[in-house]
């Protein structure tokens, strides 16, 4: 039949001539009931596409949950440098899906590539608002299969079953695997709970084990507070060269000295009490590196006055700054030396001349004040927590990629879980770096605050008098958080550094430490003065005081060490 005019298409391609009312009535029914199966089909993989992209364009926004408000930051150096138990969340999954960010990476081309390979319209990825540079926790399909709308079931022909398991095998590539960038390469350890429930503490009690050496059958760290009568090790008199003023609380006038009579009882063992003789003997011909902030300088200190029983040593420091610090017993040619470093990476003052001013964190960057100097220690303690509550901006490979109570609004605002975490990844990632270190490194856990009735800056307190129970206190918000973080990060450490042989231990100080809120200076680290309102000292300890105990610990890890480290000379 010759093709008619008007029978061409707009393309100009002639078509033949069909026949009014021979067209099969069957035929608009077909495709009705085609068009039907394919948006049944695709109606799931639509919803469950949009909602990944949903996620990650608004989880990391910023309001983080655990930390204290913008009002309750400290800006004023320390003492107390964070808000506490009044920042309290309900445990919830949000809160676990904004922190779990910070750990792990989705691939937002391979989610972009999935979502048209199911030809599905959605934002372009530049509306994401995510950097390159930052990193996030792999989506979890679970968590995010919760949320969306359950589509009525249907009975599918085989085929469409067929189409289904693609599709399924498809959605699962939305998963991406972790991609770890230049700057981080840590093994991927056990993620946080998702669902808010009890078993957060199961899981890092787990952490915790799998991170302990040579625990002999007991662990130390598992106990309770029970009475000593014969404490302390010394007095604020016998021993006032070493302790500031800030921690000098009988000199301004505690009342109460019971806090000073207990020690730490483990399940199952004994603890013995700190011998300074022994110890000497012990580390004769080695050093020891304290890295951290301020309490791990109360920690130096503390340790100084156990010792001042037998022996005093000499101030051999090159500055006058208490920050960093060394003091040598030369008759047991022995060494102990403070670094100060209390974000461990690199920072930089906004305002060279002002503590006051946030500080930027280059959270991939070796602070060397520290990392070129320790290799030639014997043991080290590294330590760090109180200031990332701190504000601050947060730089990696060079470039912003954050801040933490800045006031700019172009700027992604992220959690203190973010900074902290990244600051462990690349202190152990300097450390496993080194190319002779012998010694032992110790991370020494985060020590929580106690501000009870209140936060720091608004009449918060620590007046216990006595310490509580394991029953009566538990481990949550974000101290189990840094908890955790710092546990999945040690565990990381270790499986990168046994391939050369770094000794890398854990040193508990959060769980024993969390039941002492009688044990921090309160308002007697001053002179009382009624016409001057200011904060109480709920994180730095007394002295003598509970913290004294982590020498009883430091020994005992000492001692499963065998002696560790080697009878070298240490230089600073």
């Amino acid at each position: 039949m010759k093709p008619q005019a008007n029978d061409h298409v707009a393309g100009g391609k002639p078509q033949t001539t069909r026949r009014r009312g021979v067209v099969p009535k069957v035929i608009p029914f077909v495709a009705v009931l085609v068009l039907f199966t394919v948006v049944s089909i695709s109606y799931p993989s639509i919803r469950y596409s949009q909602t990944i992209v949903s996620r990650l364009s608004s989880d990391d926004d910023g309001d983080d949950p655990v930390q204290p408000s913008p009002a309750a930051v400290n800006w004023a150096g320390e003492p107390p440098q964070e808000a506490a138990g009044d920042s309290v969340v309900d445990g919830n999954s949000d809160r676990e899906d904004r922190e779990n960010i910070s750990s792990n990476i989705v691939d937002i081309n391979m989610v972009t590539a999935a979502v048209e390979e199911g030809k599905v319209q959605v934002a372009p990825k530049s509306n994401l608002e995510i950097p390159a540079s930052l990193s996030f926790e792999e989506v979890n399909p679970v968590a995010v299969e919760e949320k969306v709308v359950k589509v009525a079931p249907r009975k599918k022909s085989r085929r469409s079953r067929r189409r289904s398991r693609r599709r399924q095998r498809r959605d699962a590539a939305f998963t991406a695997p972790r991609i770890v960038s230049k700057t981080e390469a840590p093994p991927k350890v056990p993620a946080a709970r998702s669902d808010g429930g009890g078993g957060d503490d199961d899981d890092v009690k787990v952490l915790a084990s799998e991170v302990a050496y040579n625990n002999e059958g007991c662990n130390i760290f598992s106990g309770e507070w029970v009475r000593d009568p014969e404490g302390p090790y010394y007095t604020n008199l016998t021993c006032d060269w070493a302790i500031q003023e800030h921690q000098n609380c009988m000199k301004f006038g505690r009342p109460d000295t019971e806090f000073l009579k207990w020690r730490w009882k483990p399940e199952g063992c004994e603890l013995p009490s700190f011998d300074p003789e022994q110890f000497l003997e012990m580390v004769r011909g080695k050093s020891l590196a304290f890295v951290g902030d301020s309490v791990a300088r109360n920690h130096m200190q503390s340790l100084l006055c156990v010792l001042s029983r037998v022996a005093h040593p000499v101030d051999a420091s090159n500055t006058p700054d208490q920050n960093f610090k060394r003091w040598e017993y030369r008759d047991y040619d022995f060494n102990i030396t403070k670094f100060w470093s209390p974000y461990l990476v690199r920072t930089e003052k906004l305002d060279p001349h002002d503590n006051k001013r946030p500080f930027k964190l280059f959270l991939d960057e070796f602070d060397e004040s520290w990392t070129t100097q320790i290799e030639t220690f014997d043991y080290v303690i590294i330590s760090a927590g109180h200031w990332f509550f701190r504000p601050t901006y947060f730089y990696l490979n060079g470039k912003i990629v954050g801040c933490q109570y800045c006031p700019e609004t172009d700027i992604k605002h992220l959690p203190s879980y973010f900074s902290y975490r990244r600051a462990f990844q690349t202190a152990f990632r300097a450390i496993n770096g080194l190319e002779s270190f012998n010694g032992v490194v110790f991370l020494r856990s985060f020590a929580p605050s106690h501000f009870e009735n209140g936060p720091w800056d608004k009449g918060g307190d620590c007046k216990r008098t006595e310490p509580l129970k394991k029953s009566e206190k538990a481990l949550d918000d974000y101290n189990l958080e840094f908890y955790r973080i710092q546990l999945q990060e040690l565990k990381a450490a270790q499986i990168e550094g046994r391939r050369k042989g770094m000794k890398l231990r854990w040193f508990d100080a959060t769980v024993p430490m969390l039941l002492r809120a009688d044990g921090h200076p309160s308002r007697f680290g001053r002179l009382p003065n009624p016409n001057v309102t200011l904060t109480n000292d709920c994180v730095h300890w007394c002295l003598p005081g509970p913290i004294d105990s982590w020498n009883d610990f430091l020994v005992e890890l000492m001692k499963r060490e065998g002696g560790g480290g080697g009878d070298r000379k240490s230089e600073f």
